[in-house]
């Protein structure tokens, strides 16, 4: 791999259009007995739950559906849009794993929000909700969450698998804590390595990126997380000279100010961005797990329209 130009590697095609077949980098395919018709939605969970340790309590569960669930096809993705779980089902997909929470909140119980919010907006939340879980009752679908595995798991969580989509490797690691890891790259302006950063993330739907801080300043290396870990004033300590950042973390009145006034360079990108090639390596990485099984990937990439001005 030249890391000198990380984007528009052939390798990225995987990445580009995951659903089944071999994964790129997977140090936890191995041979097991072959699964029939008894694999069971709580047996995928379980699996996943194995893959790494977590904290606990850790919102990776099975947030509806019956455990004992028997698979008839795998569904990943980012976010489990109605949209995305309609269309699972017209699939013949029974067990879906998502990232983030189905139920519009980080909880554990998808009615935990219930009394923290104002009267008449509680009301239409809790319709919202009962409306969306029974569609998902009635038609058998099991949702499974993997989040906080799937944030530290080595090889193909969410900060390896953006890091392979922007052409790094995995010995182009120099530093890492937990759901983070700083890549070498040879020199170059930030306003540079930002549009390549752009560039590559085209396959995910991102139409730019947002900058801030010094064009000019020279990278030698980048940091790259996924979701809350990307704060780059929480991880400054791993010293990137670049930091890649997810809209939801930051807050333009504290992060983008720092890093304009330090001229510290900020690439910020859409959090499902971020995350979607982590979950397209989770359906190849569950393909070869579960090789008696179709696995479908639902991509959400960049996660709401982006509108520019009539010319």
């Amino acid at each position: 791999m030249n890391r000198k130009k990380f984007i528009g590697l052939t390798g990225m095609a995987a990445l580009g259009t995951a659903a089944t077949g071999s994964v790129i980098y997977d140090p936890f395919i191995r041979e097991y007995p072959e699964e029939n018709v008894s694999l069971t939605a709580a047996d995928i969970h379980n699996y996943l739950r194995s893959l790494c340790h977590v904290g606990e309590p850790s919102v990776d569960r099975i947030v509806i559906g019956d455990p004992g669930t028997l698979v008839n096809k795998i569904g990943t993705t980012w976010m489990g849009y109605m949209s995305v779980c309609q269309k699972a089902v017209n699939d013949g997909v029974n067990v879906l794993i998502v990232h983030e929470p189905p139920f519009y909140n980080k909880d554990l119980s998808y009615f935990e929000q219930e009394n923290e919010l104002p009267g008449q907006t509680r009301k239409e939340y809790l319709e919202m909700v009962k409306k969306k879980a029974r569609w998902i009752e009635e038609h058998e679908l099991v949702i499974i969450r993997s989040h906080d595995v799937m944030d530290v798991v080595p090889g193909f969580g969410m900060p390896y698998a953006l890091g392979m989509a922007l052409g790094f490797a995995g010995d182009d690691i120099i530093r890492r804590a937990p759901g983070y890891n700083v890549y070498r790259t040879d020199p170059a302006p930030a306003i540079e390595v930002a549009q390549r950063i752009a560039d590559a993330l085209k396959t995910a739907g991102q139409p730019g990126v947002g900058f801030c801080g010094d064009g000019d300043y020279t990278v030698r290396s980048v940091g790259i997380g996924a979701g809350c870990n990307s704060d780059p004033l929480s991880l400054s300590w791993l010293e990137p000279d670049m930091y890649v950042v997810v809209d939801d973390k930051i807050r333009n009145w504290i992060q983008t100010p720092y890093a304009e006034d330090s001229g510290r360079p900020l690439v910020m990108i859409n959090h499902g961005t971020s995350e979607e090639y982590g979950m397209r390596l989770l359906c190849q990485h569950l393909a070869g797990r579960y090789p008696s099984y179709e696995t479908v990937h639902y991509r959400t990439g960049f996660t709401y329209d982006w509108i520019t001005p009539r010319q």
